[in-house]
């Protein structure tokens, strides 16, 4: 079954303008790599650390310089293929796939000026109204999205993630994720380590257990007091991501507007919002009560809620009117 294609392409067949600046780092990217900076430096102590002494002083150098090189990897088309195939387990379109998506592309991107073949399309295996922006090239969308929205909304969905990548959402992210990854790990193996004392010095004396509890907290004071200015945004971290994860939504929403797709995008966010309706509703039938997400949880969103988007496009839809 084939969506209805209600898409007026503005540009079938004439010549399209090409935008001077093809991507860049709005003030969302560079905020995001911005919060990543304490966690980028607790990696790169924990890397040196592990070369250095596993490696000796002659290789560590060496591997650690290879790590600082590797980010650049986020923009290596064939690792970004391979990343999107095993990771987020996409995959190439079929030929009558290309042959939905690809003008529904080139539309999208010749309004915004954009070379359509700088970015990669791959399709993701899944019965949700989904896209995806990833690394430095790669657009995602679900067959759901593919095979049952009308061509202007799956337009409008395509919009949105060309969004995040002339925006630099997609690199940005990825790269403060991968270059923050050796910390992550260190911290949770340090997590684990507190946790396995802690269960071994239950089984020994409360007295013990307290002693352990007050060393770990002088630990962790010592460490907020000796290096605050990594200590503290590393604890703020989470919520500025997050932040910047709802700004980057709703400026790739804008930038989606601004191609012309805000009817189209609202009409997204309503099914968005139907679904999520419909299953509270679904939910109070059977007796059951969904949990409403806490303040605490929406601060860590990366996503804002429906209606706040829905209210963000408002204007541009009293334009097309």
């Amino acid at each position: 079954m084939t969506a209805p294609d209600h898409l007026d392409y503005r540009h079938e067949g004439s010549r399209v303008h090409v935008a001077e600046r093809q991507r860049g780092a709005d003030a969302t990217a560079v905020g995001q790599l911005a919060t990543q900076i304490p966690g980028f430096l607790v990696s790169l102590a924990v890397v040196a650390v592990f070369t250095f002494t596993t490696f000796g002083p002659v290789m560590g150098p060496v591997l650690l310089l290879a790590w600082l090189a590797s980010g650049a990897l986020v923009f290596h088309r064939p690792t970004e293929l391979l990343f999107a195939r095993r990771v987020l387990e996409l995959r190439a379109p079929l030929a009558e796939e290309r042959a939905r998506l690809e003008p529904i592309w080139r539309e999208v991107t010749a309004r915004a000026g954009i070379e359509g073949d700088t970015y990669e399309l791959m399709i993701e295996n899944s019965t949700d109204l989904n896209a995806s922006a990833a690394a430095g090239h790669i657009v995602g969308v679900t067959t759901y999205a593919l095979n049952r929205i009308p061509s202007s909304n799956l337009a409008a969905v395509l919009a949105h993630e060309l969004g995040h990548h002339t925006g630099g959402h997609a690199w940005a992210g990825l790269l403060g994720y991968w270059y923050s990854l050796p910390g992550r790990i260190a911290w949770a193996v340090a997590r684990g380590f507190a946790r396995a004392a802690l269960a071994v010095s239950r089984m020994f004396s409360v007295a013990a257990t307290g002693v352990l509890y007050l060393f770990l907290g002088c630990v962790l004071v010592a460490a907020f007091m000796a290096v605050p200015y990594i200590a503290v945004p590393l604890v703020a971290a989470p919520h500025l991501l997050a932040y910047a994860g709802r700004q980057g939504e709703l400026r790739a929403d804008q930038a989606a507007a601004a191609l012309g797709f805000a009817p189209q995008l609202t009409e997204v966010l309503h099914h968005f919002q139907a679904e999520e309706d419909t299953a509270k509703a679904l939910a109070a039938a059977q007796g059951q009560w969904l949990k409403q997400p806490s303040g605490l949880a929406k601060l860590l969103s990366s996503h804002p809620d429906n209606y706040t988007r829905m209210r963000a496009l408002e204007p541009h839809l009293q334009r097309t009117r």
